[in-house]
Order: structure tokens, then sequence, then C-alpha cells
């Protein structure tokens, strides 16, 4: 290989690498809800089922699980958005709920509280890294 050549691909996938995200879990989207958070398909209207912190959230079809998701706990990112929201950081969340809307608006529904740890815009919807 000539010399110019390997200066070449070097170059190229030097550039490749910096514009290069490690994932080390799942991907999918978030977005925040608002109060009153009770009832929930999980415990019902009792207080005990939230974190003291309060950083739980409500899953999509695809993680409810036919409940077994209930007090499952996930790590989170935020990856993107519009106008760029993330904070840096992770956040752990517990799920307490299955989403009451129809159709659910994201992968995974966050408290307020949840939501703010990870993004500064309260109204985002962002993309997530998450792993149990």
């Amino acid at each position: 290989m000539s010399p110019k050549l390997a200066f070449a691909i070097a170059i190229l996938l030097s550039i490749s690498f910096n514009q290069i995200i490690l994932v080390f879990g799942d991907i999918g989207t978030a977005s925040s809800y608002n109060p009153p958070y009770t009832p929930t398909r999980c415990n019902g209207n009792r207080a005990d089922q939230f974190p003291s912190d309060n950083l739980f959230v409500q899953v999509s079809e695809g993680l409810w699980d036919n409940g077994a998701a209930c007090g499952r706990r996930y790590r989170l990112r935020c990856l993107s958005g519009s106008n760029r929201p993330c904070k840096a950081g992770t956040v752990d969340v517990r799920v307490v709920d299955f989403c009451t809307r129809r159709p659910c608006p994201s992968t995974i529904v966050m408290s307020t509280d949840a939501f703010t740890a990870v993004s500064k815009s309260p109204d985002a919807k962002i993309n997530i890294e998450f792993s149990q």
C-alpha cells in the first residue's frame, strides 16, 4: 500500500471515529407526563409505589410485558433531540405504569422530575439509550 493511500485511509478513519456515539443498551424515545400520576396499572392509588426521588416512568407496549415490567429499573440517558435538549449523565428510573395515552407518544414516558434530569427542554421528545 502506498504511503499516500495509507494516509488517506487514516484521515477518513479518524474523521469517522469522531462521529461515532457508543451505545451499550437499547435505543428508544422518551417524553414526559405531568400529574396526576395515579391510579397506575401497577399498584393503583398506592402512594408507596413511587420512589422518593420521583424518578419513575410509564412504558409502552414493547416494554410492558403484560405487567411484568412493574417495578423494573432502567438506567437511561439522552442521546439527541431537536434543539440539543440533552443534559450529560444518566438517570435511574422505576416502572410504575403502562402508557396511558393511545398511541403512546414514546417508548418510555417519564415523570417530570425524571425527564428534567436528562433534558433541558420539558416538552421535547428525545432519543434515549436505556438498559435494565
